[in-house]
């Protein structure tokens, strides 16, 4: 199955599509330099398939590219960023 990670501003989350379907958000707020993470959901039908890691991380990355802060706080971010140490340096106090 073919996942594609978005941003979509116009909604302030970023998606993940799986063949085409919305699999499932990060909800999202931008302020100036800083983006806080506020509610990670997978929607019906595609839990337990590892989507809500990879829009994580693809997420992430796009956040590193724009050169973006990051607050994590939805508790799923904050625990996955936990697991993966190489990402913690986004994380502002």
């Amino acid at each position: 199955m073919a996942t594609t990670v978005t941003d979509n501003p116009a909604d302030k989350r970023y998606e993940i599509a799986v063949d085409g379907e919305l699999a499932g958000v990060i909800m999202y707020r931008l302020a100036g330099e800083v983006i806080a993470f506020l509610h990670t959901e997978t929607l019906e039908g595609f839990e337990g398939h590892g989507y809500a890691g990879e829009l994580v991380r693809q997420a992430l990355d796009d956040v590193r590219g724009r050169g973006l802060a990051l607050q994590p706080l939805c508790p799923y971010v904050s625990e996955w960023i936990g697991k993966h140490p190489e990402y913690a340096d986004l994380v502002v106090a």
